[in-house]
């Protein structure tokens, strides 16, 4: 268990049409230093909370952000947190837990992209807001300080060791349009000044990262 994170996290529940979805929320004990690439609360700095929350496959609602903080209205957490979206359903999140380091993943890969794609492509509010089935969201919490450079540096680790896995398994892409991650560290205590992979906590993030993913992978004849 990383001392950082409630674990498990607090799993709610909400009906949507003839739907019920799932939302993973973390409660921090005290306000912890998040590096995310979440629509609501990216960034770097201080959260208090953090969600994964389940939505409709073809969700299409013109404010992410918005609908995150209602779900976290009705969860009763306060103060910024980080939420992400995905189709998949949360109450099967792959969680590792080695070395220290925390990792809590929903995998989903309907349609896997490869990130130099020559297509032409230009985001456009649709890629922006529309959390497909194939979305890989990872929660990733490490026990020691990393520095602001360090967080960015281990952000790359993490999306390198996700596209390792995805090769590993045999998915044609580097991972989806619509991923997102968030990684968790103290903000006080000295700090680690590198999480490239071959850095302490770096290695660690990656070889953890790698089997989340991989074992989170949907099985031959499952969405």
């Amino acid at each position: 268990m990383n001392a950082l994170l409630v674990d498990p996290p607090e799993l709610r529940l909400r009906t949507e049409g003839t739907l019920e979805l799932a939302a993973r929320f973390w409660r921090l004990a005290d306000p912890t230093l998040v590096i995310s690439s979440a629509p609501l609360g990216g960034g770097l700095g201080l959260r208090h909370w953090v969600c994964n929350a389940q939505v409709p496959h073809g969700y299409d609602g013109d404010d992410p952000k918005r609908d995150l903080v209602l779900l976290a209205a009705e969860a009763g957490v306060s103060g910024p947190g980080a939420g992400m979206m995905t189709a998949v359903n949360v109450r099967t999140a792959s969680i590792v837990r080695q070395e220290g380091v925390y990792v809590d993943a929903t995998v989903g890969v309907s349609g896997p992209q490869w990130a130099a794609a020559d297509d032409g492509f230009t985001e456009g509010p649709d890629e922006a807001r529309s959390p497909g089935v194939g979305t890989i969201n990872m929660v990733v919490a490490l026990p020691e300080r990393l520095s602001d450079g360090a967080l960015v540096n281990a952000v790359g680790t993490a999306t390198e060791a996700k596209a390792q896995a995805l090769s590993e398994a045999g998915v044609m892409g580097t991972g989806t349009a619509t991923d997102a991650l968030c990684i968790l560290c103290p903000s006080d205590g000295p700090a680690h000044p590198y999480g490239g992979p071959r850095s302490t906590w770096g290695s660690r993030l990656a070889r953890a990262v790698r089997l989340a993913v991989l074992s989170g992978l949907p099985r031959p004849g499952h969405p």
